[in-house]
């Protein structure tokens, strides 16, 4: 019988101490949860309160607080895509981003390849050197950028602008996709080298394949640097080429700024970089596990 109860009592302990561990993994969870939600809150609440301003008028930003539109209007908007001012600014800004990105990976790819494939004198100098151009403040180079292009007839190009990105992204670009390159193994350029391969037909056929998560992840990066930089591509263009974040810090009246319509300019100018990352958000992933980012 005091067997029998000793294991009762040694029973009716583990079961406790299950209760009591399962209490407490539950308070955990409901812990993580809370913490996560508001650190996501905290992150979105300036999202949320630039839409919130882009569907109000100007007298109600200025006048009251309010969590959402009292009196809702879509003339903000309606300005934007009216307003030639405002909507040539995104497809000016569209048009020498897609320019920069595919004139830096053009350049980007084949020296990657060099520097992941090949030995020579002073190779991990110069790699080293064109990492430098990617850690200078763009201020450094818009005297010089403006002296040259203004002695080129380039002054307020789409030109002038992917061209001058292309110092920040080029480097950039080499850097990431040296890493990928240099995971593939050397046996596969040899093996297609006998079998008969030039160099183009095997780049394109069989190592471009390999090192897509690379490819986009260069991309991503190259065209959100030039989509948000703002100090190079206001200094370079005046009227014809002059991008959405010129726009934005011009809108200037004798009234003062038009807070609802900049607003809605900020929304709008976060949709093309939230949907770049949508679409290459499984690259970007493959990137942080594989390669150098």
């Amino acid at each position: 019988m005091t067997r029998i109860r000793q294991g009762e009592g040694v029973e009716m302990k583990e079961s406790i101490s299950s209760v009591v561990e399962n209490k407490l993994k539950s308070e955990r969870n409901w812990l993580k949860v809370a913490v996560v939600t508001a650190y996501i809150i905290f992150l979105l609440l300036p999202i949320y309160w630039l839409l919130n301003m882009s569907f109000k008028t100007n007298q109600e930003i200025l006048s009251t607080f309010s969590l959402w539109p009292r009196d809702f209007t879509l003339a903000n908007y309606a300005t934007i895509f009216t307003d030639p001012s405002w909507y040539s600014g995104y497809i000016n800004s569209m048009i020498y981003v897609l320019m920069n990105t595919i004139i830096a990976l053009a350049v980007a790819l084949p020296a990657a390849y060099a520097f992941s494939r090949y030995r020579f004198l002073g190779d991990k100098h110069l790699f080293f050197w064109l990492l430098t151009n990617r850690m200078a403040p763009p201020a450094v180079f818009v005297l010089p950028f403006f002296q040259l292009y203004s002695a080129f007839g380039l002054i307020d190009t789409y030109l002038a602008v992917a061209l001058a990105h292309c110092l920040f992204n080029v480097p950039l670009a080499v850097w990431i996709l040296e890493g990928f390159m240099s995971g593939v193994p050397r046996e596969i350029d040899e093996t297609a080298y006998i079998d008969g391969y030039s160099f183009p037909r095997f780049f394109r056929k069989i190592f471009m394949p390999l090192i897509a998560s690379g490819v986009g992840v260069a991309a991503f990066f190259c065209f959100m640097f030039s989509w948000v930089e703002l100090l190079i591509a206001r200094t370079l263009t005046v009227t014809e080429a002059k991008p959405i974040a010129a726009v934005m810090t011009r809108t200037v009246s004798a009234s003062g700024l038009d807070w609802g319509v900049l607003a809605a300019a900020g929304i709008l100018t976060i949709i093309p970089g939230a949907l770049v990352i949508y679409f290459v958000r499984h690259h970007i992933a493959k990137g942080f596990a594989l390669g150098r980012v």
